[in-house]
């Protein structure tokens, strides 16, 4: 488990990480949101021990990670890909760190195996792609078979086969009872990844909260319903003080459950070809949260809009 209590963080007159508590349990993933310069790295550094805090503390299993005996066999850790040696091969890199923490140096060809790297074991690391340079960080963090992993966008770089396979295999980790704790800024991925939620914005916490009902939470639900009565549907929806909006061809209903609009139509003999809800995505509302701790915002409207015709100078 992973646990930050009463966590503060200040450099100079800035304050990166203010009062931050949550716990990180076994046995799910957890996603690590919040907007850039949220405070998400550093608290990460802080729980790896590779910064201090100002005031609080974080603990694995009930101890600080600099008072692990041989850490990798505790924690396994991707903060930066790039964070090597680029003249060593892959194979000496992951020895290296294997001997470091007494770890049997057979275990350097399992997780090259795990991770798909087995046939540039020895291929130099700086001519590594950023995809496959997270595949040989995820194989770092697995020497030590840990309890705890911790990633730090996972996903940066990798091909559509695999962004799958590291969603697999987080998800196959925390099913062994590990704690995963991933950030990332990939919203559509969390949302298929994640079982629960981290989210912090200026250095607090926002929420602590399960997926789903994080996503239930937001103001972008709605209710969508097709029938061939649509204006008799729409005169008594908006009869009952309900919003009603035109979507694709769908009435769009805000602040009703789909049985309310069911009953509804039924009460009144209307024909309903379709009737479900359409539920915020976790970008959306990851958005409406965190809109007030977002550092910089743009303007879309000053955005120039050009057109191009054959020929002509972009």
């Amino acid at each position: 488990m992973i646990e930050v209590q009463d966590l503060t963080k200040r450099y100079g007159s800035t304050v990166a990480v203010d009062r931050l508590s949550f716990t990180v349990p076994p046995g799910v993933v957890t996603g690590f949101l919040g907007p850039n310069g949220a405070g998400k790295s550093t608290t990460m550094r802080i729980i790896l021990g590779l910064d201090r805090p100002t005031s609080g503390r974080a603990l694995i299993d009930g101890r600080p990670y600099a008072s692990l005996k041989g850490p990798l066999h505790h924690v396994g850790a991707l903060l930066d890909a790039k964070d090597v040696h680029p003249g060593r091969t892959a194979k000496a890199h992951l020895t290296a760190l294997a001997l470091s923490n007494g770890i049997p140096t057979r275990r350097v060809g399992e997780v090259l195996d795990l991770t798909g790297l087995s046939a540039v074991a020895k291929k130099r690391i700086r001519g590594f792609s950023l995809g496959m340079s997270q595949r040989l960080g995820i194989a770092a963090t697995m020497l030590g078979d840990p309890d705890v992993l911790m990633f730090d966008e996972p996903v940066n770089g990798l091909d559509p086969e695999g962004i799958v396979w590291i969603r697999t295999f987080m998800r196959a980790m925390a099913a062994e009872g590990r704690t995963v704790l991933v950030s990332s800024h990939l919203m559509s991925e969390m949302a298929l990844t994640a079982d629960h939620l981290i989210v912090i914005g200026r250095g607090r916490l926002l929420a602590d909260v399960a997926t789903r009902a994080f996503i239930e939470a937001s103001s972008g639900n709605s209710v969508r319903v097709r029938s061939p009565q649509r204006d008799q549907l729409e005169s008594l929806l908006r009869g009952k003080g309900l919003a009603t909006t035109d979507v694709d061809g769908y009435l769009q209903v805000q602040g009703v459950t789909p049985a309310e609009v069911g009953d509804l139509a039924a009460a009144n003999r209307l024909t309903v070809h379709e009737l479900f809800v359409q539920n915020a995505s976790l970008e959306a509302a990851f958005m409406e949260m965190t809109s007030a701790s977002v550092e910089y915002h743009a303007d879309t409207a000053d955005i120039p809009h050009t057109t191009t015709t054959q020929g002509a100078p972009r």
